[in-house]
């Protein structure tokens, strides 16, 4: 099967957000984002990092029946549209650092939840990573049924 070589750049964006899905039971993420997934899964939850290019984790999520998080109002931060929900992030503190850290909870169609956290070096890197979990998308045929 010869194809004209000038669909070549056509098709190559493709390849890209393609390999930007392939991480088992992690939710799609966008390919612009510049993250890839790390994926790791038990017999009744998955786990999943997005990885920046120098393989630091700009945030983490557990895909489980239940979250060991328990949001508490008073820690309300900032408010995002993740996969058409409205979603909550919480404030949280890692004794002796001055880390941005993000706590939250989603609840996906198939009944399980997404815990999901959010560390960051400075208020600008915070914001750059919670943009970038609003790229996420839940859908039932791309989670695993671990």
């Amino acid at each position: 099967m010869n194809k004209p070589l000038w669909l070549l750049p056509l098709l190559l964006p493709l390849a890209g957000a393609a390999s930007a899905q392939d991480a088992g039971g992690c939710p799609y993420l966008a390919a612009d984002t510049g993250l890839t997934w790390e994926h790791r899964s038990t017999a009744d939850s998955d786990f999943c990092r997005a990885l920046r290019a120098d393989g630091s984790e700009a945030f983490g999520l557990t895909i489980a029946k239940d979250s060991p998080f328990k949001p508490k109002g008073g820690n309300r931060a900032e408010h995002v549209n993740i996969d058409g929900r409205d979603v909550t992030w919480y404030r949280t503190e890692i004794a002796g650092t001055d880390i941005q850290a993000r706590e939250t909870v989603v609840e996906l169609p198939d009944g399980r939840v997404a815990y999901m956290w959010v560390q960051a070096q400075t208020p600008e890197q915070l914001s750059q990573v919670l943009q970038q979990t609003q790229s996420m998308k839940f859908g039932a045929t791309r989670l695993s049924s671990n």
